[in-house]
């Protein structure tokens, strides 16, 4: 198991977005962008794939300790964390799902009773006679 298996194990399990995960690279001073990010978890075989360096990992779990639990001056519950990551997490799909059926009927269809009517389409395939050889008389 190597670097990016486990920030991609780590992302799934704490349900983080990229956005996310930049936020808590930034917590320690750690700047990526989204887009090299994004690099550490693709396949092994995709031209853009990167391995993910011991410095981004220990860097993102120093990080993570801060998003989770907070300073020494300002305590976090990690628990309530994690909620709050879920319940956000959640909040985001339902509005990607809202958006993606708000999208009115009308404009996919077209109306009904206007215009000409459709030209009744030939079959593309026609009926085929087989010949095979001898003629049979009925």
């Amino acid at each position: 198991m190597n670097n990016n298996d486990i920030l991609k194990k780590l992302r799934v399990a704490l349900q983080l977005r990229d956005e996310q995960i930049v936020e808590i690279l930034e917590l320690v001073d750690f700047r990526i962008s989204k887009g090299e990010l994004g690099n550490f978890f693709r396949n092994e075989d995709h031209p853009k794939y990167m391995d993910c360096g011991d410095q981004v990992l220990r860097n993102f779990l120093n990080g993570l300790v801060i998003h989770l639990r907070g300073t020494k001056e300002n305590p976090k519950n990690p628990t309530e964390v994690l909620k709050k990551n879920k319940a956000e997490a959640l909040k985001n799909d339902k509005e990607k799902a809202k958006t993606a059926t708000d999208k009115p009927k009308s404009a996919f269809k077209k109306p009904i009773g206007k215009g000409k009517p459709a030209p009744k389409k030939e079959p593309i395939v026609q009926s085929v006679k087989f010949k095979n050889g001898k003629n049979k008389k009925s």
